[in-house]
Protein backbone atom coordinates (compact mmCIF):
# COMPACT_ATOMS: atom_id res chain seq x y z
CA UNK A 1 0.00 0.00 0.00
CA UNK A 2 0.85 3.45 -0.76
CA UNK A 3 1.12 6.20 2.26
CA UNK A 4 1.55 9.57 2.40
CA UNK A 5 2.86 11.41 5.69
CA UNK A 6 3.08 14.97 6.45
CA UNK A 7 5.53 16.40 9.26
CA UNK A 8 6.25 19.77 9.76
CA UNK A 9 8.94 19.56 12.96
CA UNK A 10 11.65 18.11 14.14
CA UNK A 11 10.20 16.24 16.76
CA UNK A 12 7.85 15.22 13.76
CA UNK A 13 10.50 13.84 12.25
CA UNK A 14 11.56 11.70 15.48
CA UNK A 15 8.16 10.25 15.49
CA UNK A 16 7.41 10.14 12.15
CA UNK A 17 10.17 7.99 11.30
CA UNK A 18 9.48 5.49 14.04
CA UNK A 19 6.28 4.80 12.19
CA UNK A 20 7.68 4.65 8.90
CA UNK A 21 9.62 1.71 10.11
CA UNK A 22 6.93 0.16 11.39
CA UNK A 23 4.96 0.34 8.54
CA UNK A 24 7.69 -1.06 6.14
CA UNK A 25 7.82 -4.13 8.52
CA UNK A 26 4.27 -4.88 9.12
CA UNK A 27 3.73 -3.66 5.26
CA UNK A 28 6.80 -5.32 2.67
CA UNK A 29 5.55 -3.64 -0.49
CA UNK A 30 4.52 0.00 1.33
CA UNK A 31 5.86 2.88 -0.32
CA UNK A 32 6.15 6.06 1.12
CA UNK A 33 6.86 8.95 0.18
CA UNK A 34 6.56 12.55 3.07
CA UNK A 35 7.18 15.78 3.47
CA UNK A 36 9.31 15.24 6.78
CA UNK A 37 13.22 15.54 7.84
CA UNK A 38 16.30 13.12 7.73
CA UNK A 39 14.84 10.74 10.18
CA UNK A 40 12.26 9.81 8.08
CA UNK A 41 14.77 9.63 4.99
CA UNK A 42 17.00 7.41 6.77
CA UNK A 43 14.16 5.11 7.26
CA UNK A 44 13.25 4.74 3.80
CA UNK A 45 10.25 7.39 2.99
CA UNK A 46 10.63 9.90 -0.21
CA UNK A 47 10.91 12.98 1.41
CA UNK A 48 8.99 15.85 -1.00
CA UNK A 49 10.05 18.72 1.12
CA UNK A 50 11.96 19.38 4.19
CA UNK A 51 10.09 20.54 7.20
CA UNK A 52 13.15 23.13 7.67
CA UNK A 53 10.93 25.17 4.93
CA UNK A 54 7.70 24.97 6.99
CA UNK A 55 9.30 25.96 10.28
CA UNK A 56 7.30 29.46 10.97
CA UNK A 57 6.52 30.05 14.51
CA UNK A 58 3.95 32.34 16.47
CA UNK A 59 1.48 34.64 15.00
CA UNK A 60 3.15 37.30 14.08
CA UNK A 61 5.57 34.94 11.86
CA UNK A 62 3.03 32.94 10.21
CA UNK A 63 1.02 36.45 8.86
CA UNK A 64 4.66 37.40 7.47
CA UNK A 65 4.98 34.49 5.87
CA UNK A 66 1.80 33.73 4.84
CA UNK A 67 2.06 33.47 0.79
CA UNK A 68 4.35 30.90 1.17
CA UNK A 69 2.29 29.26 3.35
CA UNK A 70 -0.31 29.59 0.45
CA UNK A 71 2.21 28.02 -2.06
CA UNK A 72 3.07 25.11 0.24
CA UNK A 73 -0.64 23.79 0.33
CA UNK A 74 -1.20 24.18 -3.34
CA UNK A 75 2.07 21.83 -4.09
CA UNK A 76 1.05 19.34 -1.23
CA UNK A 77 -2.25 18.64 -2.82
CA UNK A 78 -0.65 17.90 -6.27
CA UNK A 79 2.19 15.89 -5.01
CA UNK A 80 -1.10 13.75 -2.88
CA UNK A 81 -2.89 13.35 -6.31
CA UNK A 82 0.29 12.66 -8.36
CA UNK A 83 1.03 10.00 -5.59
CA UNK A 84 -2.70 8.50 -5.09
CA UNK A 85 -1.83 6.96 -1.86
CA UNK A 86 -4.24 4.52 0.29
CA UNK A 87 -3.52 6.85 3.45
CA UNK A 88 -2.78 10.04 4.34
CA UNK A 89 -1.22 10.51 7.90
CA UNK A 90 -1.25 13.65 9.40
CA UNK A 91 1.61 14.06 12.31
CA UNK A 92 1.17 16.68 14.41
CA UNK A 93 1.62 20.11 13.29
CA UNK A 94 -1.99 21.33 12.89
CA UNK A 95 -1.84 24.86 11.76
CA UNK A 96 -0.60 23.10 8.19
CA UNK A 97 -2.18 19.55 8.55
CA UNK A 98 -5.92 20.26 10.09
CA UNK A 99 -6.55 22.49 6.37
CA UNK A 100 -4.97 19.67 4.45
CA UNK A 101 -6.91 17.03 6.15
CA UNK A 102 -10.37 19.07 5.57
CA UNK A 103 -9.50 18.88 1.69
CA UNK A 104 -8.09 15.21 1.79
CA UNK A 105 -11.21 13.94 2.97
CA UNK A 106 -12.86 15.96 0.46
CA UNK A 107 -10.85 14.39 -2.25
CA UNK A 108 -11.88 10.75 -0.85
CA UNK A 109 -8.65 9.99 0.89
CA UNK A 110 -8.33 7.80 3.92
CA UNK A 111 -7.10 9.88 6.55
CA UNK A 112 -5.21 9.46 10.43
CA UNK A 113 -3.79 11.76 12.28
CA UNK A 114 -1.00 10.29 14.64
CA UNK A 115 0.05 12.57 17.97
CA UNK A 116 -3.70 14.85 18.36
CA UNK A 117 -3.79 18.62 18.26
CA UNK A 118 -3.52 20.31 21.58
CA UNK A 119 -6.60 20.91 20.87
CA UNK A 120 -7.68 21.28 24.94
CA UNK A 121 -4.96 23.89 25.05
CA UNK A 122 -6.64 26.21 22.65
CA UNK A 123 -9.04 26.40 19.32
CA UNK A 124 -10.89 23.96 21.25
CA UNK A 125 -13.29 24.61 17.76
CA UNK A 126 -11.46 22.98 16.09
CA UNK A 127 -12.60 19.73 16.91
CA UNK A 128 -15.58 19.84 14.47
CA UNK A 129 -11.96 19.41 11.71
CA UNK A 130 -11.25 16.71 13.31
CA UNK A 131 -14.61 14.75 13.60
CA UNK A 132 -15.28 15.72 9.94
CA UNK A 133 -11.63 15.27 8.44
CA UNK A 134 -10.25 12.44 10.01
CA UNK A 135 -10.78 8.80 10.03
CA UNK A 136 -8.68 7.24 12.94
CA UNK A 137 -7.09 9.78 15.26
CA UNK A 138 -4.58 8.56 17.90
CA UNK A 139 -3.36 10.64 21.05
CA UNK A 140 -0.27 10.44 22.88
CA UNK A 141 -0.99 12.06 25.88
CA UNK A 142 -3.53 10.41 29.12
CA UNK A 143 -5.72 12.74 29.38
CA UNK A 144 -6.58 13.49 26.02
CA UNK A 145 -9.30 11.12 24.89
CA UNK A 146 -11.35 12.33 27.93
CA UNK A 147 -11.32 15.89 26.42
CA UNK A 148 -12.46 14.16 23.12
CA UNK A 149 -14.71 12.09 24.35
CA UNK A 150 -17.47 14.97 25.48
CA UNK A 151 -17.62 16.03 21.81
CA UNK A 152 -17.85 12.45 20.72
CA UNK A 153 -14.59 11.73 19.03
CA UNK A 154 -13.01 8.51 20.15
CA UNK A 155 -9.57 8.40 19.75
CA UNK A 156 -7.24 5.34 20.00
CA UNK A 157 -4.18 6.27 23.03
CA UNK A 158 -1.40 4.52 21.86
CA UNK A 159 0.85 5.67 24.69
CA UNK A 160 3.61 8.16 24.22
CA UNK A 161 6.28 8.06 21.40
CA UNK A 162 9.16 8.99 23.76
CA UNK A 163 9.22 6.26 25.55
CA UNK A 164 10.17 3.73 22.71
CA UNK A 165 12.50 5.90 21.38
CA UNK A 166 14.32 6.91 24.53
CA UNK A 167 14.42 3.01 25.11
CA UNK A 168 15.95 2.47 21.61
CA UNK A 169 18.60 4.98 22.34
CA UNK A 170 22.26 4.14 23.04
CA UNK A 171 24.43 7.26 24.14
CA UNK A 172 27.68 8.63 22.03
CA UNK A 173 30.66 7.02 23.53
CA UNK A 174 32.66 10.03 22.76
CA UNK A 175 30.43 12.08 24.46
CA UNK A 176 30.05 10.00 27.75
CA UNK A 177 34.06 9.89 27.63
CA UNK A 178 34.24 13.17 27.66
CA UNK A 179 31.86 13.90 30.06
CA UNK A 180 32.78 11.14 32.57
CA UNK A 181 34.53 13.40 35.28
CA UNK A 182 32.27 16.90 34.67
CA UNK A 183 28.68 17.97 36.04
CA UNK A 184 26.92 18.67 32.82
CA UNK A 185 24.15 21.85 32.49
CA UNK A 186 22.17 20.83 29.36
CA UNK A 187 21.13 23.73 27.13
CA UNK A 188 17.81 23.27 25.38
CA UNK A 189 17.32 26.66 23.96
CA UNK A 190 14.74 25.27 21.06
CA UNK A 191 15.22 24.09 17.70
CA UNK A 192 14.28 27.89 15.61
CA UNK A 193 16.32 30.06 15.20
CA UNK A 194 14.31 33.23 16.34
CA UNK A 195 13.78 31.09 19.91
CA UNK A 196 17.29 30.31 19.55
CA UNK A 197 18.14 34.31 19.68
CA UNK A 198 16.45 35.20 22.40
CA UNK A 199 17.06 31.80 24.71
CA UNK A 200 20.75 30.95 24.26
CA UNK A 201 22.41 34.38 25.59
CA UNK A 202 20.30 34.23 28.93
CA UNK A 203 21.25 30.72 29.10
CA UNK A 204 25.07 31.55 28.94
CA UNK A 205 24.89 34.50 31.16
CA UNK A 206 23.29 32.79 33.75
CA UNK A 207 25.83 29.82 33.65
CA UNK A 208 28.56 31.91 34.75
CA UNK A 209 27.29 31.52 38.16
CA UNK A 210 27.64 27.74 38.33
CA UNK A 211 31.13 27.42 37.91
CA UNK A 212 30.99 23.74 38.95
CA UNK A 213 29.38 22.89 35.64
CA UNK A 214 29.75 22.75 32.19
CA UNK A 215 27.46 24.20 29.91
CA UNK A 216 26.76 22.12 26.93
CA UNK A 217 24.62 23.40 23.88
CA UNK A 218 22.37 21.03 22.29
CA UNK A 219 22.43 21.90 18.73
CA UNK A 220 19.23 21.27 16.18
CA UNK A 221 20.66 19.47 13.61
CA UNK A 222 18.64 21.63 11.41
CA UNK A 223 21.14 24.72 12.16
CA UNK A 224 24.89 25.39 11.19
CA UNK A 225 27.13 25.30 14.11
CA UNK A 226 28.69 28.55 12.89
CA UNK A 227 25.29 30.04 14.58
CA UNK A 228 25.86 28.27 17.82
CA UNK A 229 29.16 29.82 17.68
CA UNK A 230 28.37 33.29 17.30
CA UNK A 231 26.64 33.38 20.88
CA UNK A 232 29.93 31.89 22.11
CA UNK A 233 32.86 34.95 23.35
CA UNK A 234 35.72 34.10 25.02
CA UNK A 235 33.99 34.67 28.91
CA UNK A 236 32.14 31.71 27.45
CA UNK A 237 34.77 29.30 25.83
CA UNK A 238 33.54 26.77 28.67
CA UNK A 239 30.84 25.80 26.41
CA UNK A 240 30.56 23.17 24.54
CA UNK A 241 28.05 22.84 21.20
CA UNK A 242 27.05 19.12 19.94
CA UNK A 243 24.31 19.21 17.00
CA UNK A 244 21.89 16.75 17.00
CA UNK A 245 22.90 14.50 20.11
CA UNK A 246 20.64 15.76 22.36
CA UNK A 247 19.96 12.68 24.53
CA UNK A 248 23.59 11.86 24.80
CA UNK A 249 23.58 15.42 26.19
CA UNK A 250 20.23 14.40 28.14
CA UNK A 251 21.97 11.13 29.47
CA UNK A 252 25.47 13.12 31.01
CA UNK A 253 23.49 15.95 31.92
CA UNK A 254 22.57 16.69 36.13
CA UNK A 255 20.32 19.90 35.51
CA UNK A 256 19.42 21.10 32.37
CA UNK A 257 17.40 24.30 31.25
CA UNK A 258 14.93 23.95 28.76
CA UNK A 259 12.51 25.88 26.09
CA UNK A 260 9.38 24.51 26.93
CA UNK A 261 7.71 22.29 24.35
CA UNK A 262 8.57 18.22 23.83
CA UNK A 263 12.21 18.61 25.28
CA UNK A 264 11.10 18.98 28.36
CA UNK A 265 9.47 15.84 28.64
CA UNK A 266 12.53 13.93 27.12
CA UNK A 267 14.28 15.49 29.83
CA UNK A 268 12.25 14.12 32.37
CA UNK A 269 12.05 10.61 30.78
CA UNK A 270 15.97 11.23 31.25
CA UNK A 271 15.93 11.89 35.13
CA UNK A 272 17.29 15.38 34.55
CA UNK A 273 16.12 17.81 36.86
CA UNK A 274 15.35 20.95 34.47
CA UNK A 275 13.93 24.35 34.92
CA UNK A 276 11.37 25.34 31.76
CA UNK A 277 11.73 28.67 30.25
CA UNK A 278 10.17 30.47 27.22
CA UNK A 279 10.27 33.76 25.44
CA UNK A 280 9.55 35.23 22.22
CA UNK A 281 7.85 37.17 19.98
CA UNK A 282 5.86 40.19 22.20
CA UNK A 283 2.82 40.69 19.68
CA UNK A 284 2.58 36.63 19.50
CA UNK A 285 3.01 36.08 23.45
CA UNK A 286 0.13 38.73 24.12
CA UNK A 287 -2.51 37.21 21.50
CA UNK A 288 -1.14 33.28 22.89
CA UNK A 289 -1.53 34.44 26.70
CA UNK A 290 -5.25 35.48 25.62
CA UNK A 291 -6.12 32.32 23.71
CA UNK A 292 -4.50 29.92 25.19
CA UNK A 293 -6.37 27.92 27.99
CA UNK A 294 -3.91 25.42 30.01
CA UNK A 295 -2.52 26.47 33.54
CA UNK A 296 1.31 24.96 32.41
CA UNK A 297 3.96 25.02 29.58
CA UNK A 298 5.40 22.40 29.95
CA UNK A 299 4.14 18.45 29.18
CA UNK A 300 5.66 17.61 32.49
CA UNK A 301 3.59 20.16 34.65
CA UNK A 302 -0.11 19.15 32.07
CA UNK A 303 0.73 15.16 32.65
CA UNK A 304 1.09 15.35 36.43
CA UNK A 305 -1.43 18.33 36.51
CA UNK A 306 0.70 20.37 39.28
CA UNK A 307 3.60 22.45 39.36
CA UNK A 308 6.36 20.32 40.17
CA UNK A 309 9.15 22.38 37.34
CA UNK A 310 9.39 25.65 37.79
CA UNK A 311 8.39 27.64 34.36
CA UNK A 312 10.06 31.03 33.84
CA UNK A 313 7.78 32.79 30.98
CA UNK A 314 8.42 35.97 29.17
CA UNK A 315 9.65 38.90 31.03
CA UNK A 316 9.78 36.10 34.32
CA UNK A 317 12.78 34.94 32.54
CA UNK A 318 15.40 36.82 33.56
CA UNK A 319 19.43 35.92 34.06
CA UNK A 320 18.43 36.42 38.17
CA UNK A 321 15.42 34.50 37.95
CA UNK A 322 17.26 31.52 36.09
CA UNK A 323 19.86 31.56 39.07
CA UNK A 324 17.92 32.31 42.01
CA UNK A 325 15.10 29.17 40.82
CA UNK A 326 18.39 27.07 39.69
CA UNK A 327 19.58 27.44 43.36
CA UNK A 328 16.16 26.44 44.92
CA UNK A 329 16.04 23.16 42.82
CA UNK A 330 14.78 20.21 44.76
CA UNK A 331 16.80 17.58 42.36
CA UNK A 332 15.06 14.65 44.84
CA UNK A 333 11.66 14.97 44.63
CA UNK A 334 11.69 16.23 40.90
CA UNK A 335 13.18 12.91 40.17
CA UNK A 336 10.58 11.03 42.55
CA UNK A 337 7.61 12.56 40.27
CA UNK A 338 9.73 11.70 36.72
CA UNK A 339 9.14 7.91 37.99
CA UNK A 340 5.32 8.24 38.28
CA UNK A 341 4.63 10.26 34.67
CA UNK A 342 6.66 7.71 33.41
CA UNK A 343 3.98 5.18 34.33
CA UNK A 344 1.29 7.84 33.21
CA UNK A 345 2.80 7.89 29.44
CA UNK A 346 2.95 4.15 28.95
CA UNK A 347 2.72 1.69 26.90
CA UNK A 348 5.84 2.36 25.42
CA UNK A 349 5.43 0.80 21.80
CA UNK A 350 3.05 3.93 19.92
CA UNK A 351 4.63 3.71 16.74
CA UNK A 352 3.39 -0.19 16.23
CA UNK A 353 0.30 0.11 17.69
CA UNK A 354 -0.75 3.00 14.95
CA UNK A 355 1.19 0.91 12.30
CA UNK A 356 -0.90 -1.63 12.91
CA UNK A 357 -4.16 0.04 13.45
CA UNK A 358 -3.64 2.07 10.29
CA UNK A 359 -2.95 -1.25 8.26
CA UNK A 360 -5.51 -2.82 9.35
CA UNK A 361 -8.42 -0.33 9.03
CA UNK A 362 -7.42 -0.36 5.65
CA UNK A 363 -7.18 -4.03 4.60
CA UNK A 364 -11.09 -4.10 6.23
CA UNK A 365 -12.11 -0.91 4.54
Amino acid sequence: MKYFLIVGEASGDLHGSKLIRRLFELDRNALIQAWGGDLMSKEGATILKHYQELAFMGFAEVIANIGTIYKNFKICKSQILAFNPDAIIFVDYPGFNLRMAKWAKAADFKTFYYISPQLWAWKEGRVKHIKSSIDQLYTILPFENNFYKKYEVYPEYVGHPLLEAIAEFTPDTDISKQFSNKKILALLPGSRKQEISKMLPLYLKAAKNFPDYTPVIAAAPSLSMAFYESFINKEESKSLIFQGRTYSILAAASLAWVSSGTATLETALFGVPQIVCYTGNRLSYQIAKKLIKVKYISLVNLILDKPLLKELIQDEFTVSNLVAETNKLDSEKIKTEYLKLHDLLLPDNASFQVANSIISKLKSA
